[in-house]
């Protein structure tokens, strides 16, 4: 196997990889994909809301506002947002406030919902860590490859922003091997 790094850049990482076969190719992209573990914000509550739109659809575009993911967390840490706006505004993702000063919105400027004048919103959100297998909103980036002969790939990695795309492949080639060594255990 050779690996080529082609461009490398905090939001996009372009790779090619030789010698392997199409199944190895896939599985990198797959897990790359499903299996890499980011926070997101799972879980919302309305204190107020005299907005027009519904609590869940609000909820909904609150949790898929990208969340970086620093080293270090597991599935058992969670962070706590506080989003508090009141019209008139276009809400935006830096509206939501962290208590841990590590775990924070990726991209400041994503709108959320537009407020009239006089109407209020007030929530908590909490962030886990989860995998897109579960939900998208965890989902770390996008994943292409394109096949440039019976055994070479040039992969296209580009990130969501909750870490380097870099680190995204970096960390499903860690789950991969993570995952032959617990067969490789279960067999002897």
């Amino acid at each position: 196997m050779k690996l080529t790094i082609l461009e490398n850049t905090p939001t996009v990482f372009r790779f090619k990889l030789d010698k392997v076969s199409t199944n190895f190719a896939n599985a990198v992209r797959r897990i790359a994909i499903n299996s890499v573990p980011t926070f997101a914000i799972d879980t919302v509550t309305f204190y107020e809301n005299s907005s027009a739109i519904f609590d869940e659809y609000i909820a909904h575009r609150i949790g898929l506002v990208p969340i970086i993911t620093p080293n270090g967390y597991d599935s058992k840490d969670e962070v706590l947002f506080k989003l508090e706006a009141e019209g008139p505004t276009t809400v935006y993702s830096k509206s939501l406030e962290s208590n841990d000063k590590s775990v924070k919105v990726a991209n400041p400027n994503i709108p959320i919902i537009k407020l009239a004048a006089g109407q209020t919103l007030r929530i908590d959100g909490k962030a886990v860590i989860g995998t897109a297998a579960r939900s998208a909103k965890f989902q770390a980036g996008l994943i292409t490859y394109k096949q440039l002969g019976n055994d070479s790939f040039e992969f296209y990695v580009e990130t969501f922003g909750q870490m380097p795309a870099s680190e995204i492949i970096s960390k499903a080639l860690g789950i991969i091997t993570n995952n032959i060594k617990e067969v490789h255990k279960e067999l002897k």
